[in-house]
């Protein structure tokens, strides 16, 4: 299995680390890429991150999941992105994990059209720029290939339910247990 995640700047560290590290643990292969051409992006709390690779050097092959954290700016700046966009649709399309947390549902999935008629959830106040779609106060929300969360303090049940879709609930729970969540 491999999943991408985008990082872009101001976005949310635990948001984008936290799936990072627990989908690598479940033995999920996983790959960091700027939206930019510098590797290093820096996270809405000042703390730098070099990802794998930059947008412009992304390796042409099939992803299983791509991850998109939320953040300010960091959420805007994944919704401008035309290469961030065009991943975003071709993947829901195919009926791949498309996974955002905080406000990047709102920001990134709902222009696009991904959440219509969809049960989605993202961070508290947010929703209100989603129409046509389900917005439930779930900590998590999976529907079909598309799993949303709400912030940070999700992040943990977000990042295992990426892995249950992808590895299986068992990889999960195992998962789950392993950092006493």
């Amino acid at each position: 299995m491999k999943a991408l995640i985008f990082l872009a700047e101001g976005f949310e560290e635990v948001e984008a680390l936290t799936p990072v590290d627990f989908l690598r643990r479940a033995g999920i292969e996983v790959t960091m890429c700027a939206v930019g051409s510098e590797r290093t992006v820096t996270g809405s709390h000042r703390i730098p991150v070099t990802a794998d690779v930059t947008i412009e050097s992304l390796p042409d092959q099939q992803w299983d999941a791509v991850l998109l954290p939320g953040g300010m700016p960091g959420s805007k700046h994944l919704a401008e992105s035309e290469p961030v966009q065009k991943m975003v649709v071709e993947m829901a399309d195919s009926g791949k994990i498309v996974a955002a947390i905080c406000a990047a549902p709102a920001l990134v999935l709902g222009p696009l059209g991904v959440l219509k008629g969809r049960k989605f959830t993202c961070y508290p106040g947010m929703e209100q720029k989603v129409s046509g779609s389900i917005w439930t106060q779930d900590r998590v929300a999976v529907d079909a290939n598309i799993i949303t969360s709400r912030g940070a303090g999700t992040a943990g049940l977000w990042s295992c339910a990426i892995i249950a879709a992808l590895a299986g609930e068992s990889a999960a729970q195992d998962i789950a247990k392993s950092v006493v969540m």
